[in-house]
């Protein structure tokens, strides 16, 4: 391993942990506005690392570090306790604080997306001819501006993918329970209550698992098209 390969990874890690806390602590602060304190009261709704970390330490440290070893970028997780009797009084306030995690991911895009047209008006980086997941941006010259093009590039390619894989209406993921906003009561808290059930959560992971990559591919091309309309990327 290469110090150029652990200075990518401080990268990819200080990124995934920007976004793995904003997308919990903004579940923890939805269900607090909406009644249920579970995650407050355990200290979630903080952008701090340290808590997400503890209550999730494979997730948040192990599997991300491992799988940056072995295959060049992270993947892992994180979580936010509530009250599942909340839940089921309140189906749709649940909706909302799913919701809220993706919802911050989509934030962070658009910060990186801010951040990448504020670099290439003042000079210091370009649209790359060729993009990809690392590469969304290019530094028009090496050195710091190369750290910012990467941080800025895993920044957005990273929230837009964890946003679009939560919104999957599929348990355990958010969008399963966020879909409550668009049923009733009663079959919110029906289509909900799959997100409890461990063959449901577990067959809904393993197709997301084989089918995310085909689904990911035009959404990751879609958005480089936004950032960068008439370039054309393919």
């Amino acid at each position: 391993m290469t110090p150029e390969h652990i200075a990518t990874g401080a990268v990819w890690y200080i990124v995934f942990l920007l976004s793995l806390t904003c997308h919990e602590a903004s579940h923890a602060l939805a269900a607090k506005w909406g009644g249920d304190p579970t995650a407050f009261h355990r200290g979630q709704v903080t952008l701090n690392p340290i808590p997400h970390m503890r209550r999730e330490p494979f997730g948040t440290i192990i599997v991300p570090l491992i799988s940056y070893a072995l295959g060049g970028w992270m993947i892992g997780w994180g979580s936010a306790p509530y009250d599942p009797a909340w839940q089921f009084r309140h189906p749709r306030r649940a909706a909302w604080m799913a919701l809220a995690g993706p919802l911050a991911n989509l934030a962070l895009l658009l910060l990186a997306a801010m951040g990448i047209h504020a670099g290439i008006i003042t000079g210091i980086l370009a649209a790359p001819e060729s993009a990809g997941f690392s590469h969304v941006v290019a530094a028009r010259s090496p050195g710091p501006n190369e750290a910012l093009a990467l941080f800025l590039s895993v920044l957005f390619s990273l929230n837009l993918l964890l946003a679009a894989f939560n919104l999957l209406p599929v348990p355990p993921l958010d969008g399963n329970t966020a879909a409550g906003l668009l049923l009733s009561e009663d079959n919110a808290r029906r289509f909900a209550a799959l997100s409890h059930n461990r063959t449901y959560a577990f067959i809904g992971l393993l197709l997301c698992w084989m089918l995310f990559d085909r689904i990911f591919g035009p959404i990751f091309t879609f958005g480089l098209n936004m950032l960068y309309p008439g370039m054309g990327y393919r």
